[in-house]
């Protein structure tokens, strides 16, 4: 297969699934021997992006604002200098500016879409229809543009997430790191650990976990919240401890806050939920605790229900139905209850799945 030129467009390089995603994707794309360049208005993740490699081209896509279409001239001299095989755009904005970019190309590369999230119909998202061809993270997403935007199923592709099984694996956990931990949370000691991975968002499902926490009237579980609050969530997070003191519950549920060390805590924990009330895109939380060992309980739809359906059939409950919720914890919490499936959704099955789309797309057109 020869050799390919990727050109990566997303607003910024900072902390965020798409974004480390586009960063691993564009080592691999090196390790295989491809030319891959992003476009972004920078971030943590610029540097490695050149450290593993790739090119870096700065420029301030970001910008929701109408001065953002003039980049849309820049855009179009980078392409007509770099002439690449591929431009692959990961969100909304600056797809916007790469449209009006690639309209007046006269030698135009491939233009393919990623659809992270199930984006809502104003004129404003339909700009990631408006390619050669667009990738699915789930079914679910795939059912979702499907049925919301103008497109018929032969131009999309599903392509699951993957998580990198160097850093999601079932290692041993080591004595160092559990010493540390429970310097920190003592309370966890000798405990069923129950975690909800999340930043903290009315729809993550925060409040349906206390209310499990609660209604587990029970010393042997302990709850744990792992996520970040943003600035405007802070007001939100407070109504959540209140609710947590109301219950009655504070020695029996922990907020650590936005933590490093996620995938140690996967395999510290008994069950890890995803009780998110909308339908993921995708769950990647899901996967990585699976990968990890960890049994994993969550609402029957959305991107949750695929994976579990597919893994763990039995962490499956009924959307909002927090009494089964309950007794499947009980259930699926003892030792001797068996555990998930393999993890089937790696990061280098989702690397090779796109570059071999890449491949199959150029192939088409030529």
């Amino acid at each position: 297969m020869s050799n390919l030129k990727v050109i990566q467009l997303l607003p910024e390089l900072n902390i965020g699934g798409v974004e480390r995603g586009t960063k691993d994707f564009s080592k691999a794309l090196v390790e295989k021997g491809h030319n891959s360049i992003v476009i972004s208005n920078g971030g943590i993740f610029e540097n490695d992006i050149i450290e593993n490699g790739g090119r870096h081209i700065k420029l301030p896509v970001h910008k929701k604002s109408l001065f953002s279409f003039f980049l849309s001239k820049k855009l179009k001299t980078i392409y007509e200098q770099e002439k690449p095989d591929i431009v692959h755009v990961r969100s909304r904005m600056p797809a916007w500016i790469n449209y009006f970019a690639i309209k007046k190309l006269t030698d135009k590369p491939i233009l393919i879409s990623t659809f992270h999230g199930l984006y809502s119909t104003p004129i404003y998202s339909q700009i990631m229809s408006k390619v050669d061809h667009t990738i699915a993270i789930s079914k679910t997403v795939k059912d979702y543009i499907i049925s919301t935007y103008n497109l018929s199923e032969d131009q999309i592709t599903t392509i699951p997430r993957g998580c990198d099984p160097e850093v999601f694996n079932k290692d041993e956990l080591s004595t160092l790191w559990l010493n540390k931990w429970y310097k920190e949370y003592p309370q966890t000691k000798n405990k069923i650990i129950l975690t909800l991975p999340t930043r903290i968002s009315a729809w993550k499902g925060v409040d349906s976990f206390i209310d499990l926490i609660a209604i587990l009237n029970n010393n042997d579980f302990h709850g744990l919240v792992v996520g970040p609050t943003s600035k405007s969530k802070e007001k939100y997070l407070t109504k959540l401890i209140s609710k947590v003191l109301n219950l009655n519950i504070k020695d029996k549920i922990t907020f650590t806050g936005s933590r490093n060390d996620i995938a140690n805590i996967y395999k510290f924990s008994d069950i890890v939920f995803n009780l998110s009330h909308k339908p993921e895109p995708f769950g990647r939380t899901t996967i990585e605790a699976i990968g990890c060992g960890s049994k994993v309980v969550g609402w029957n739809h959305g991107g949750t229900k695929e994976i579990l359906e597919k893994l763990y059939k039995d962490g499956l409950v009924p959307l909002n139905d927090i009494i089964q919720l309950k007794e499947t914890v009980l259930k699926v919490s003892k030792n001797e209850y068996p555990y998930p499936d393999e993890n089937i959704y790696t990061s280098e099955k989702m690397i090779q799945e796109t570059i071999n789309l890449y491949h199959q797309l150029l192939n088409n057109d030529s």
